[in-house]
């Protein structure tokens, strides 16, 4: 009997796994593959963003890295989570863009910042006076400037680990590096910004 091309539950009220919903896409179910994007498109294009720090450019960082996971995904192995390998594949396809972009322009850093209100460091803003609330806007801005100054090998790292919250080992697998090496490139990214950051903070 061919499987439902709808998302039946595993068990009643529960979601299914991710590790259910790629099996599915490989056996070629399409429907699946559309869950999977809507559980993760946010978070890719958070990553996406705050590497490149630019709406356009995420979007179609965003877009190209759910192609490529389409594509790739019959490969897919299980000796990782989906999200690490989807993230792997984000990151890879954003530092790419970046790469390029750098090959032929300079970036300013001047550039205004849009969209940083979701960054993870933001305060809350109840109870705030004006003079409060623009103090915080500033700050978001200058942190969003001072994440997108940081070196490419930096960045990645403290996007991973501090911003979407990943573990060391996670952004080692994601990144292809050690754990030591992500200690140190997160070490070294956090004293960057701290330096960038002291005088607003």
């Amino acid at each position: 009997m061919a499987e439902s091309k709808s998302l039946q539950l595993a068990v009643p009220g529960l979601p299914v796994s991710d590790e259910e919903l790629v099996r599915r896409v490989q056996k070629g179910n399409s429907v699946a593959f559309e869950e999977l994007v809507r559980r993760y498109e946010r978070k890719v294009y958070n990553i996406a963003y705050r590497i490149l720090g630019n709406e356009e450019e995420a979007v179609e960082a965003l877009q190209d890295t759910f192609l490529r996971a389409y594509r790739f995904i019959p490969r897919f192995r299980f000796k990782s989570s989906f999200y690490t390998w989807l993230y792997r594949i984000a990151t890879n396809v954003s530092l790419t863009r970046l790469r390029r972009r750098k090959a032929q322009e300079t970036v300013s850093l001047d550039e205004p910042v849009k969209n940083t209100d979701d960054l993870v460091f933001d305060l809350p803003d109840t109870g705030q006076t004006p003079e409060q609330a623009f103090q915080q806007k500033r700050l978001r801005e200058k942190l969003q400037e001072a994440v997108k100054s940081l070196p490419e090998d930096y960045r990645a790292v403290v996007i991973l680990r501090d911003i979407e919250g990943l573990s060391n080992e996670e952004v080692s697998k994601i990144l292809k590096i050690s754990i030591p090496a992500v200690k140190s490139r997160l070490h070294r990214g956090r004293l960057a910004l701290r330096e960038k950051l002291v005088k607003f903070l």
